[in-house]
């Protein structure tokens, strides 16, 4: 299993659009065969740092997912709404 851990530090006034915008790339990418979850989760005390923390079978299925039409198309636009990212891939050990 990997997980991945997407931060995002979203601009000034733009989290609710960003948010909006993760709800159908989070509702279609958990269809996806291989995803075990996805979630976004929004910081405590700022709410302009939202991160994604998903959890996939496989590297393979991680891979189909960033060619799916919903990721190639809604990632850019989040993209446009964000400072900063961080990403970071994990396995278990």
């Amino acid at each position: 299993m990997i997980t991945i851990v997407s931060k995002n530090i979203v601009k000034e006034g733009k989290a609710e659009e960003f948010k909006a915008l993760a709800k159908e790339l989070i509702e279609e990418s958990r269809k996806e065969t291989g995803c075990i979850s996805y979630n976004l989760n929004q910081d405590i005390s700022n709410k302009n740092i939202l991160t994604f923390i998903e959890e996939w079978e496989d590297k393979a299925a991680i891979d189909k997912h960033n060619k799916s039409a919903h990721f190639t198309s809604i990632v850019p636009k989040l993209g446009e709404l964000r400072e900063e990212k961080d990403l970071n891939l994990y396995i278990r050990v």
